[in-house]
């Protein structure tokens, strides 16, 4: 049984076989296609607190200017641009990624876009989503009667 074969965008020519579980892993990790434009989700946490989801996210060298964030349809998105500095010397070797990023997050539908609040300080992005009274979690007292107060 032949396989689905997939060209490299890279080698027009080269022909690779198709492996949905690196496409899966590219998919989940980075590497996505976005309006023909590679991007890559770079790394975050996402804290929850009795109020508020906490979304911390690394941008090293990002501004203000290139970064945009989004509340809409129960979703986050978090989109920008880490921009390659400009270099006197040659790069030998190199870890850090640039370029275009995106991070989607499912919210519940009943958030408040107007309440989140995001703030860029030190390369790092802090999106605070305060938690819809319905889904702060209450103590709730028990009612009936103890086995005290049996004879």
């Amino acid at each position: 049984m032949a396989l689905p074969v997939r060209r490299s965008a890279g080698a027009p020519l080269a022909v690779e076989q198709w492996d949905p579980f690196r496409e899966l892993i590219q998919g989940v990790f980075g590497n996505t296609m976005q309006n023909g434009h590679t991007t890559f989700v770079p790394r975050f946490d996402i804290e929850e607190t009795e109020d508020a989801w906490i979304v911390e996210a690394e941008l090293p060298g990002v501004k203000r200017k290139d970064v945009d964030v989004e509340v809409r349809d129960g979703e986050l998105l978090i989109t920008g641009e880490i921009k390659e500095r400009e270099r006197v010397g040659v790069v030998r070797h190199r870890t850090r990624r640039t370029g275009k990023f995106e991070i989607r997050l499912a919210l519940p539908n009943d958030v408040d876009p107007e309440q989140v609040d995001a703030r860029l300080e030190g390369g790092v992005m802090l999106v605070e989503i305060p938690k819809p009274e319905r889904a702060k979690p209450r103590k709730v007292s028990v009612g009936g009667e103890d086995s005290e107060e049996r004879s």
